[in-house]
């Protein structure tokens, strides 16, 4: 929900019916299933971010990358964690950004074919707070926004007690039709403590997983015409933590600062 300026709210209405928060799933730590093998993990265990596979996300002119800063103290390992800030700015004369907030990719960097990714977080919260873990097509010459689409695996706004989990491309976006099969839903977390997020792309399908529980399924129909089905490519995996924006609404700088935490992130390929 990133580079289309995010689901109106006439279509957020709209899918509502369709789409009731589930329930709260319990599964803290679930186990994939067998058919997967591990291809790559990342624990954070060491003292340093991992530089080869990651990069700071510049700032942007969208909304959900306009107060994205390269600042060292925005970004930390502590104890096994890496911990995302979002604070109220400091220093407006040299930067005029009223908020400073950490995003890591790993955009030309470290490519992932299609499988399951997963990833243990724990999600702060405050007014205008935006934690969100996603995916764009790692080829972005061959597969460009949004003719490769967009996957996001969560996004949390404010002080919700869920996450939107969601898909876009030309058909949801460009042919306005984000609910021919519905494009995203809707799942409960635990808001104070970890949660594990989980997507699965098939080639006919994105599955989507809160805590081990199926929160949604994404088919592909007619056979991917019109760009519905851009998704079974290589995909580079995005980790930010944004604040405000015309979808979050503005933020209250007195709840601020506020983090978003990452115990780890792993991708499963199928196992032969």
């Amino acid at each position: 929900m990133k580079f289309s300026a995010i689901l109106t709210a006439a279509s957020v209405l709209a899918s509502v019916s369709v789409n009731a928060v589930a329930e709260t799933p319990v599964a803290l730590q679930p186990t994939p299933p067998t058919h997967w093998v591990l291809d790559w993990q990342d624990t954070f265990d060491s003292p340093e971010i991992d530089w080869s596979v990651w990069s700071k996300i510049p700032r942007g002119k969208a909304n959900w990358n306009d107060t994205m800063s390269p600042a060292d103290s925005l970004y930390e390992i502590r104890d096994g964690i890496l911990i995302l800030h979002g604070i109220v700015n400091p220093d407006t004369v040299s930067d005029p950004s009223p908020y400073l907030t950490g995003g890591l990719w790993t955009r030309g960097k470290k490519e992932f074919q299609p499988g399951r990714f997963e990833v243990r977080a724990r999600l702060h919260a405050a007014k205008g707070s935006w934690p969100a873990i996603w995916m764009l097509p790692f080829d972005e010459t061959k597969h460009p926004y949004p003719h490769g689409g967009e996957i996001d695996l969560i996004e949390r706004l404010n002080h919700d007690d869920f996450v939107y989990q969601t898909v876009h491309s030309p058909f949801t976006l460009t042919e306005g039709r984000p609910d021919e099969p519905v494009h995203y839903t809707t799942a409960k977390i635990d808001t104070e403590g970890w949660n594990v997020f989980a997507v699965e792309l098939h080639p006919e399908s994105v599955e989507f997983f809160v805590n081990g529980v199926h929160t949604h399924t994404y088919p592909m129909v007619n056979g991917g015409a019109e760009e519905q089905f851009p998704y079974y490519v290589p995909q580079h995996l995005l980790i930010d933590m944004q604040l405000g924006g015309s979808w979050v609404g503005p933020v209250d700088p007195s709840q601020l600062p506020v983090i978003m935490e990452i115990d780890w992130v792993k991708h499963y390929i199928p196992a032969k």
